[in-house]
């Protein structure tokens, strides 16, 4: 009885970190000053453990049972009902299970990141609005009400990388984050409301059906409009997961705090990856639209990789792999291997969530994330650089660990169905990946103590204990895969390759970075390149050369426009108005007969022109 309630109430585990979400308010600083704001952060932090539970507990329920789908009425208009469904599975169930646990994490290693921090009240509600609109995505098996959640996700992101709001350089990222991700989001909203005359549905189960009633003959369509439709809703995973060209938000939203930067790399970022996943049978409809799909994945694959390594800034260096690993997801889609593409999400997000947390401990008390400034600290903070390795290990393939699995799964699969192009493009991004964050570990922990990490001990329990807890998830990932039914059957020739990608870079990171003495590596030979990775391809430049010039001129002449034309017509009417209450305040003279003598007067001129 116990089981099926926990079941049966599924609905309640968005509703627990709304509540905490909202209960959080009352801690607000102008609200009580007696207690502090700290009881904010303890209440989303229960309320989080509350839902992980709930979690787990369902998914042992429903473990080996059929998919089910709870429909909760919400609004008819003539023939349009809208109806809320969930969707209860394995899947959706261990999504949840995945967002409970990290943001619980994240908010328990934001207890001493933020432990001096007069904010509590408002980051801790964003987390717990985070975690609420996230595990709704994951049970929604509506389009439409998936829409209206990412859009929630999207303003909660605007708010929570503009925590500081008095630091002009995060006001700045926060604005260009929304901004960047509002081009994606209204690309989509044009999809979902172009689908549903179409297939007359939004739920993702119908939406599926339909589309493989298309590609058997039984039921007919423009290919025009289904490429057109297809890729406005591919737009919205695109600035989602920050796919070129909508990559640049991610790197802006690097502004924010760390205990954030661990839950938006970690799972946010795979929202726009889940929704993309969902909908694979509809992108498989065009051509076209697959195409973008990998061409995109690959070239954020590969090129975020390479940004990667000529970043200074440490969350930078980071922001630009989850870029480059959402694009391997991206390519994974598009060659319709959909349950390679969960398992990236699932081996992804502990590892991210592990490196972020990893590097967030030495910036705390180092006072900069500049690599340049950084090093000599695997004698005084053992245990971020084991977490970190730990991480790196999780996010490559490297045997046994959970990612070495599933990537090496989907380039056999490549191999095998004939897409070499995207098997190269995954061997790449993994050895491009593997250098990048052996560079990033020995600018950190390798070498000697530099200017800033003379003295830099480790930290407080409170971020060394989830950073534990999260390395353990990582170690133990193999056995979730296996729990899980998800070890597949490897040959030796793609274990021998992808492990050997994994190794090449490895060993290239350690032979660059890992020396006694710091020493920087002469790149000169190879600076126009190093300059054009450093500056992101110059896309920012190139944005603020078309789209920002292109959207300021059209501003400049609307502004004109406005005041010249629109402005004008308004205040020529008043002063024509003005005029004619000045002429005829001459003529009120006060005396009945001039005035019956000018309307008699006017009555003869109206007829005369009459007739």
């Amino acid at each position: 009885m116990g089981w099926n309630w926990l079941v049966t109430t599924i609905w309640m585990i968005p509703l627990y970190a709304l509540l905490a979400w909202i209960g959080a308010l009352v801690w607000l600083p102008g609200v009580t000053r007696r207690t502090g704001p700290r009881p904010a952060g303890y209440l989303n932090a229960l309320l989080s453990l509350v839902a992980f539970i709930h979690s787990v507990g369902a998914l042992v329920a429903i473990w080996g049972h059929p998919v089910q789908v709870m429909r909760f009425p919400w609004m008819q208009v003539g023939d349009l009902v809208l109806e809320l469904p969930l969707q209860v599975s394995a899947v959706t169930l261990g999504a949840c299970v995945l967002v409970t646990g990290l943001n619980l994490a994240a908010q328990v290693y934001g207890f001493g990141y933020m432990e001096m921090d007069w904010g509590w009240a408002r980051f801790f509600s964003l987390l717990g609005l985070f975690e609420g609109g996230m595990c709704a995505l994951a049970l929604c098996d509506s389009l439409f009400f998936s829409y209206v959640i990412l859009e929630i996700l999207t303003l909660g992101t605007y708010l929570l990388v503009g925590l500081w709001f008095n630091q002009p350089l995060v006001v700045t990222g926060a604005r260009d984050a929304f901004l960047t991700k509002r081009v994606g989001d209204l690309l989509l909203l044009m999809g979902v409301i172009a689908i549903y005359p179409l297939t007359g549905s939004w739920d993702f189960e119908a939406l599926a059906s339909w589309a493989e009633r298309v590609q058997t003959g039984e039921v007919s369509v423009d290919p025009t409009l289904i490429t057109l439709v297809g890729l406005g809703l591919l737009a919205g995973s695109v600035g989602k997961c920050a796919q070129f060209p909508l990559h640049l938000w991610l790197d802006e939203a690097m502004e924010g705090p760390i205990p954030a930067t661990i839950l938006r790399n970690a799972v946010v970022v795979g929202t726009g990856a889940w929704v993309l996943i969902r909908l694979q049978p509809l992108y498989a409809l065009s051509p076209t639209v697959l195409t973008v799909m990998l061409t995109l994945g690959g070239l954020t694959a590969v090129g975020g990789s390479l940004v990667a390594l000529a970043q200074i800034d440490a969350k930078r260096a980071l922001s630009y792999l989850v870029s480059a690993y959402m694009g391997l997801i991206f390519v994974a889609v598009g060659t319709g291997h959909t349950q390679q593409a969960y398992g990236l999400l699932l081996t992804y997000a502990p590892a991210m969530a592990l490196l972020v947390m990893a590097q967030g401990t030495v910036i705390w008390n180092s006072i900069t994330q500049d690599l340049r400034y950084l090093g000599g600290l695997w004698s005084r903070r053992p245990v971020s650089g084991l977490c970190f390795l730990i991480g790196m290990a999780g996010m490559i393939a490297l045997p046994p660990f959970g990612s070495f699995w599933v990537l090496t799964d989907l380039w056999q699969q490549l191999v095998e169905s004939g897409q070499a192009l995207w098997a190269v493009v995954l061997l790449l991004t993994n050895g491009i990946t593997a250098l990048g964050l052996m560079r990033v570990f020995g600018l950190i922990w390798a070498g000697k103590p530099q200017q800033m990490s003379e003295r830099s001990p480790e930290v407080h329990w409170p971020m060394i204990l989830p950073m534990t807890v999260v390395m353990g998830v990582t170690l133990h990932m193999p056995m979730i895969l296996a729990a899980l039914d998800l070890i597949p059957a490897l040959d030796w020739t793609p274990t021998g390759v992808m492990t050997g990608s994994s190794l090449v870079g490895i060993a290239l990171g350690a032979a660059l970075y890992l020396r006694p003495e710091r020493r920087a590596v002469d790149w000169a030979f190879l600076s126009d390149w190093q300059d054009l990775l450093a500056n992101d391809f110059y896309t920012p430049k190139l944005y603020r050369a078309s789209v920002v010039f292109a959207v300021r001129i059209i501003s400049e002449i609307t502004a004109l426009l406005d005041r010249y034309v629109v402005d004008g017509l308004v205040n020529l009417t008043s002063l024509a108005v003005l005029a004619g209450g000045q002429v005829l305040k001459y003529t009120t003279s006060g005396q009945l007969q001039v005035y019956l003598l000018t309307i008699v007067v006017g009555v003869a001129l109206l007829g005369w022109l009459v007739l």
